[in-house]
């Protein structure tokens, strides 16, 4: 049996700040869907934007997980005004992310993003956010249900429908799959080059691709890497970057590391 290859994939650090001093951390779902169910090495990105060479960085990972966080998207970053129903930021992660993105997209490094990761994608591809989804007329309410256990709040909470013939579409097998939801904000106006692959009831875009990308990219609202490895539809997902990230990292190095 050949040997399984276990290329590196940065993953971008949130930051906080506890006792004056700043810390850099990643959940533990996100690095465990990476190494257990992609089988690759996660490596934490830290958000320092002025301090790391992020074309060098870029040389030796052969993907990008683009994390969720409590945080959102600072708004002048897309061009609205900011306002408490926005908060909290991380401006840190939004000097590092936004860059990263591009600069994934232009090399064609494989990206997955996910909940902040994928309105990170659209924003840094030149669209909007809306804030406070559930206050629309007609909307779910997309926020995790408060003071339940992890297990309830990141349980199944609506299904989406797939857009038939897409990507994801190819990959799933099927026309609608049930997800968890954990968000407050979405995508208002979708970025011209992003391709929407699965939908809410309320017609929020749950996932995308990126349209004529040069390598795998894929963006969902909801979080696949929760319990990634007993959740068929995240299996699939992470198995897909998985194996991306492998090939990125043959043609990069031309045969075994």
């Amino acid at each position: 049996m050949s040997p399984v290859l276990r290329p590196l994939v940065g993953l971008p650090a949130d930051t906080h700040e506890n006792g004056g001093f700043l810390y850099h951390s990643i959940g533990d779902k996100y690095v465990r869907a990476v190494a257990e169910v992609a089988q690759c090495v996660p490596v934490m990105i830290p958000a320092l934007a002025d301090a790391v060479d992020l074309d060098h960085l870029l040389d030796h990972v052969d993907g990008i997980v683009m994390t969720g966080a409590v945080s959102n998207v600072h708004p002048p970053r897309y061009g609205e005004a900011a306002t408490a129903d926005h908060e909290p930021y991380d401006f840190h992660r939004d000097d590092l992310t936004l860059n990263l993105i591009r600069r994934c997209l232009a090399r064609g490094i494989p990206l997955f993003c996910i909940c902040r990761g994928f309105q990170e994608l659209n924003v840094a591809l030149g669209g909007t956010l809306e804030t406070e989804l559930q206050r629309g007329p007609g909307r779910l309410d997309h926020r995790a249900p408060k003071g339940q256990p992890v297990e309830v709040r990141y349980g199944p909470a609506h299904p989406v429908r797939v857009a038939p013939g897409g990507w994801l579409h190819r990959l799933l097998e099927t026309d609608e799959v049930l997800v968890n939801s954990i968000h407050r904000q979405g995508i208002r106006e979708l970025a011209p080059a992003l391709v929407v692959e699965a939908t809410a009831p309320d017609g929020i875009i749950e996932a995308v691709t990126v349209r004529d990308a040069r390598g795998f990219v894929c963006a969902t609202q909801w979080h696949p890497e929760y319990r990634a490895s007993e959740n068929p539809v995240s299996l699939k997902l992470f198995d897909a970057f998985g194996e991306a990230v492998r090939a990125h990292l043959m043609r990069r190095a031309g045969g075994w590391r």
